[in-house]
């Protein structure tokens, strides 16, 4: 009997739901999750930054400390640094920030974990909820999605936590873009124009030093001919993340063209893109425009 009653409720929480837009009169709440202190900014720190310009309130997390993330520093420093610079991020940003204490390379998809993100989304009561696909070469970065993954449904169950009280609805869940192929290529649903807000994009990226600046970060020991000048090494590294947003824009352009016309489709530099998770709230294209910025919203 439970799983007939299950069965009923299924359609409840998952399906297309084309009056979404008017539930919205009060400013959105979206919650990002990033495996480590950096992740969330690269994923979404355009989309974030227009969000929270239009009054929305947007949250960013971080799933671990990052405390390895660094060849030349560990431990309790380094998660502290890393700690500043989201926090620095979030002030340009105009959103809020949390950075939590698993320590980096440690993300498991345990029950306490899941009730973790739960509370999360629940205690923010968001609308939407963005993550890392959970086909990644890092273990933090699976994790990640397959624990969002798995509080979908959940968050809206009334007692599943004592903690904080259940959402509205199951949000919406967004995965950001990758490159990964298997088992099948990221496929995005919308991409956002975030030319507009591109410069506070890369202010953000600089402020995170320890992964894009020093010598001893892991992008400046992935260039073949690491710099001695920190100035000339900072801006090789920031020049590389302008470019993965630069090819972002131009892998969905036929994507860009279709949401935005073909001369603005066309002349965009910079995008983020995400695709649809099966197991959120299951919404249309002109819904999603409705709530994302930059659609004559």
């Amino acid at each position: 009997m439970r799983t007939f009653q299950y069965l009923l409720l299924i359609p409840l929480l998952l399906s297309v739901n084309p009056d979404l837009r008017a539930q919205h009169e009060e400013p959105l709440r979206i919650i990002a999750f990033g495996a480590h202190p950096d992740d969330a900014e690269l994923k979404a720190a355009g989309v974030a930054t227009l969000w929270a310009a239009a009054g929305h309130k947007v949250k960013f997390v971080s799933m671990t400390n990052g405390d390895i993330g660094h060849f030349e520093m560990a431990g309790g420093p380094l998660a502290q640094r890393r700690k500043a610079e989201v926090e620095e991020c979030a002030r340009l940003l105009g959103i809020e920030t949390q950075v939590l204490d698993i320590h980096d390379g440690e993300l498991m998809p345990t029950l306490e974990n899941r009730k973790i993100v739960a509370d999360l989304i629940r205690d923010w009561q968001a609308d939407i909820v963005l993550c890392h696909r959970p086909y990644d070469y890092h273990a933090d970065h699976r994790y990640t999605g397959e624990l969002i993954q798995d509080a979908a449904v959940i968050v809206a169950a009334p007692f599943f936590s004592s903690k904080t009280p259940p959402t509205k609805k199951n949000p919406i869940i967004l995965f950001y873009s990758d490159g990964f192929e298997r088992p099948y290529p990221f496929d995005p649903i919308i991409a956002v124009a975030i030319d507009d807000v591109a410069e506070t994009k890369w202010d953000c990226i600089s402020a995170m030093t320890s992964q894009f600046a020093d010598a001893g970060s892991w992008q400046a020991m992935t260039l073949s001919d690491i710099p001695d000048s920190d100035t000339e090494r900072r801006q090789i590294i920031l020049d590389r993340m302008k470019a993965r947003n630069s090819a972002v824009a131009d892998l969905y352009r036929d994507l860009l063209i279709e949401l935005y016309g073909t001369e603005k489709g066309n002349s965009i530099q910079y995008a983020e893109a995400f695709e649809l998770c099966q197991y959120g709230s299951q919404v249309d294209l002109e819904t999603l425009k409705s709530l994302f910025p930059t659609f004559g919203n």
